[in-house]
């Protein structure tokens, strides 16, 4: 076998490694994601929780922009915005740009129960890495950036 086969062997054998990792770590995802929607409230799915967090980041949207950023169709979006009003999550304030039009934001009771939840989550992650060195820290948040952002 060839010096340049063996790299390829050896490389393949790294890609394996990582694909192997990257599902654990979205199944530990889902699993999070799943466990910190019933944190935020109980009658919360995963889903409905990507969509809070979209908002939150975004500050306030319509329901359009929901989903034309997450792919969903509209009357999903719609069906996800109105559980997450009823669930006092979110609220539907007017559009300053346009007055016919509604926009969601977070409501306070959405903002304070996801502030809540982050400040949980981000002392479990402190946990989680308090044997890693800051180094290790850095070239792990460095990684995922390059792979968050290809190319």
């Amino acid at each position: 076998m060839s010096d340049q086969d063996q790299d390829g062997d050896v490389r393949c054998s790294a890609a394996d490694a990582v694909e192997r990792e990257l599902a654990m770590m979205f199944r530990r995802a889902r699993k999070l994601s799943l466990t910190v929607a019933a944190e935020v409230h109980p009658d919360l799915d995963a889903a409905s929780y990507s969509l809070l967090l979209l908002v939150d980041d975004a500050g306030s949207l319509r329901g359009m922009d929901v989903a034309e950023r997450t792919g969903l169709d509209k009357s999903t979006v719609s069906r996800q915005i109105a559980t997450l009003v009823d669930l006092d999550l979110l609220e539907r304030v007017p559009d300053p740009d346009d007055g016919r039009a509604r926009r969601i934001q977070l409501s306070e009771t959405g903002r304070s129960r996801l502030n809540e939840v982050r400040r949980r989550r981000s002392e479990s992650l402190h946990d989680e890495f308090a044997n890693w060195s800051t180094a290790d820290l850095r070239e792990f948040a460095r990684l995922l950036a390059k792979l968050n952002n290809p190319g």
